[in-house]
C-alpha cells in the first residue's frame, strides 16, 4: 500500500480526496489534514500568512503517524504567492519539518504540464485578477506560454466550495483559449474530481485541476503511477475527444 499525505487549508472541497481514492482503485491511500486557514481571503497578505511555515508544521505529526510517504501542500494560492523562489523554500522547508518528500500544487502544475508535453497554457481562476496574474507568472517562469487568464473575483474559499458542475465548466469554457493546449483551474478549494471527464468532453483537450494534480504530485514523489480514466487525460495519457 502507498499512504500519500496532503495539508489541506480549511474545509472547502476536500471531499474530493476520497472520491479520487476511489477513482484510482489500487493499494493508494490519500490521508488528508487539515491546516488553520487563518483569514478566508484571496487576498495576497493573507495567502502568504494561510502559506506560512508555522501553520503548515502545524499537521505534519499527524502525517507521519499517519504512515504517509509523502506529502503535498494541497494549496495552489499559499504557494504561487511567494514567487518561484518562494514556493521552493516553502516545500524545501515543508520537507524537512516532515522528513519526507515535499511539494505544493503549483509545482503540482508545472510538473502536470510538463508530463502532458505541451507548453501553451489557459488559465481558469476562481481568485481576483491580481493574484490570477500571480499564478500566470509563476508558470510562466516555469518556462510556460500562457495564452489567457480568466479570473471570477471570488474573495473566500467557502464561496468556491459551493460550486458546482456547471459552474465549473462556465469557467473552464470561459477560459479556453483556440490555441491552448491544456486548461488549468487552479485552486483546491474548487470541486472537480466528478467533473474531469465532461469537462475534458467538452473542450476537447486535457483540463488540469487543483486536486487532480496534487494528488497526482504525490504519486510522483513516490514513484507510483496510476491509470484511471476517470481522472482525466494525465491519468491517461490518452487525448480527450470533443463531445
Amino acid at each position: 500500500m502507498t499512504a500519500l499525505g496532503f495539508l489541506y487549508p480549511g474545509h472547502s472541497a476536500e471531499d474530493d480526496y476520497p472520491r479520487i481514492e476511489q477513482l484510482l482503485g489500487s493499494d493508494i491511500r490519500l490521508q488528508v489534514v487539515h491546516t488553520d486557514i487563518g483569514e478566508d481571503a484571496h487576498r495576497v497578505d493573507a495567502l502568504r500568512e494561510m502559506g506560512s511555515a508555522g501553520r503548515l508544521a502545524a499537521g505534519v505529526e499527524e502525517l507521519r503517524l499517519s504512515g504517509a510517504e509523502a506529502v503535498v501542500w494541497a494549496c495552489t494560492s499559499g504557494s504561487f504567492v511567494y514567487g518561484r523562489q518562494g514556493a521552493q523554500d516553502q516545500v524545501r522547508t515543508l520537507a524537512l519539518a516532515a522528513g519526507l518528500p515535499a511539494s505544493s500544487t503549483s509545482f503540482a502544475f508545472a510538473h502536470a504540464v510538463g508530463e502532458l508535453g505541451v507548453k501553451r497554457v489557459a488559465i481558469g481562476a476562481t481568485y481576483p485578477d491580481d493574484v490570477a496574474g500571480l499564478f500566470s507568472s509563476f508558470l510562466t517562469d516555469a518556462g510556460f506560454e500562457v495564452l489567457s487568464v480568466r479570473g471570477s473575483g471570488i474573495i473566500t474559499a467557502a464561496e468556491v466550495g459551493t460550486w458546482g458542475e456547471a459552474e465549473v465548466l462556465a469557467l473552464a469554457r470561459a477560459a479556453d483559449h483556440p490555441e491552448a493546449e491544456v486548461v488549468l483551474l487552479p485552486d483546491t478549494a474548487l470541486h472537480t474530481a466528478s467533473f474531469l471527464p465532461s469537462l475534458e468532453a467538452a473542450l476537447g483537450k486535457p483540463v488540469l485541476t487543483a486536486n487532480q494534480v496534487t494528488v497526482w504530485e504525490a504519486l510522483r514523489l513516490t514513484d507510483r503511477r496510476a491509470n484511471a480514466p476517470g481522472l482525466g487525460a494525465l491519468f491517461t495519457r490518452a487525448r480527450p475527444v470533443q463531445a
